[in-house]
C-alpha cells in the first residue's frame, strides 16, 4: 500500500507472495493436492490479507526542510488480530502515469534519502486497537549537495508461520502448494536541502464525453525546478450564466523529482443541470490546505 493518491490514493498493494511446499493431509495424488491447495488459497486469501492489512499510519508523508530534524510516525492496528511489521526503506521511481516502480539505483537527477535517515524501532508488534510510535531522525551531512532526496519507508507485515509437523500426510508422495500474501504499506520521506525552486503547469486538457457514459478529463501536470509537488486537483464547471459547480476533486496528487510531467485522467461527476457541451471548465491544482491553499497552477478549458 503506497500512501498517497497514486491518483495518489491510499496505495494498497501486496508486495509479493511466499510460496511454500507443504504436505496436505488426506491427498491421494500430486494433482489432487495442487487442486486442494489452490482451493485453500482461494478461501483463505481475503482473511490473510485483511489480518495483515489493518494498519493505520499518520502522517502519510514526511518532509524534512528548514530546521526540521525529527518526526514521529504513529502506527495503529485497527484489526482484530495481533500483527507484526518490519520497518525498512525501499526506493521508487514514478512513471509518467503516476505508477511506481521499485529500483535499486537512482535515476539521473534523483537522490535517495535513506542514507541520511535513522528510525527506531525497526520492528513493531501491535495488538488489536493498539498504537505505537516510530521515531525518525534526519542527520544532515556536510557533503550533501542542494536538492531533494526521497526514499519510502516500508512497513512490511510478517505473516504468521505454521509450525512444522502441524500438517500430516497420509500419502507421502503428495505435494501441496500454499501461497502466503505479503502485505505492505509505504509512505514517502523527503529531505529538501538548500534553496529550491518549483514551477508547475497544467497542459493538454481534453474532455472525453463519447467513449463512456462518464465524462473523463485528461490533464498533464508539468514540473520544473529541483523539488517535487504534492496537492489537490479541483475541477469546476462554469455555465454561461450562473454560479460555478464543482464537478471533480482528487486529493493528494504528486509529481516527484526527477519527473518533468505526469499524465492524469479524472472522471467528472454527472450532475443535474451540468451540460459538458457548453460553458467552461476551471481546472485548479493547489496545495492541500483547506484554510488558505496555495494555487500551483490553474487553467480554463472551453467546452464546445
Amino acid at each position: 500500500m503506497l500512501y498517497e493518491n497514486f491518483a495518489d490514493s491510499k496505495e494498497s498493494r501486496k508486495f509479493g507472495t511466499q510460496t511454500k511446499l507443504t504436505p496436505m493431509k488426506g491427498i491421494k495424488s500430486v494433482f489432487s493436492g495442487l487442486f486442494i491447495a489452490a482451493m485453500l488459497v482461494a478461501v483463505n486469501l481475503p482473511f490473510s490479507a485483511n489480518a495483515q492489512g489493518d494498519l493505520l499510519i499518520t502522517p502519510r508523508r514526511v518532509v524534512f526542510e528548514g530546521g526540521k530534524q525529527s518526526q514521529e510516525l504513529t502506527l495503529a492496528n485497527t484489526g482484530q488480530d495481533t500483527a507484526r511489521y518490519n520497518v525498512s526503506f525501499v526506493q521508487y521511481r514514478m512513471t509518467e502515469t503516476g505508477a511506481f516502480e521499485q529500483i535499486e539505483q537512482a535515476d539521473s537527477g534523483q537522490f535517495f534519502a535513506d542514507a541520511y535517515l535513522r528510525f527506531f524501532p525497526r520492528s513493531v508488534t501491535l495488538a488489536p486497537n493498539e498504537a505505537q510510535v516510530v521515531r525518525m531522525q534526519y542527520r544532515r551531512r556536510p557533503d550533501m549537495q542542494p536538492g531533494e532526496y526521497r526514499s519510502h519507508v516500508y512497513f512490511r507485515a510478517v505473516p504468521k508461520e505454521t509450525a512444522l509437523g502441524e500438517e500430516t500426510l497420509e500419502d507421502t508422495t503428495a505435494i501441496g502448494i500454499r501461497l502466503v500474501p505479503i502485505f505492505g504499506i509505504t509512505i514517502p520521506v523527503i529531505i529538501r536541502e538548500g534553496n529550491l525552486d518549483l514551477t508547475v503547469g497544467l497542459t493538454d486538457l481534453a474532455l472525453d464525453t463519447k467513449s463512456d457514459t462518464i465524462p473523463v478529463l485528461s490533464v498533464t501536470f508539468t514540473r520544473s525546478g529541483d523539488k517535487s509537488v504534492y496537492g489537490d486537483l479541483l475541477v469546476s464547471w462554469i455555465p454561461e450564466k450562473g454560479d460555478p459547480v464543482e464537478v471533480g476533486v482528487v486529493r493528494g496528487i504528486a509529481v516527484y523529482t526527477p519527473n518533468k510531467l505526469r499524465r492524469f485522467n479524472l472522471q467528472l461527476r454527472k450532475i443535474a443541470g451540468v451540460d459538458y457541451s457548453k460553458g467552461k471548465l476551471m481546472v485548479r491544482y493547489q496545495a492541500p490546505n483547506d484554510l488558505k491553499p496555495e494555487v500551483y497552477a490553474e487553467r480554463e478549458f472551453s467546452l464546445k
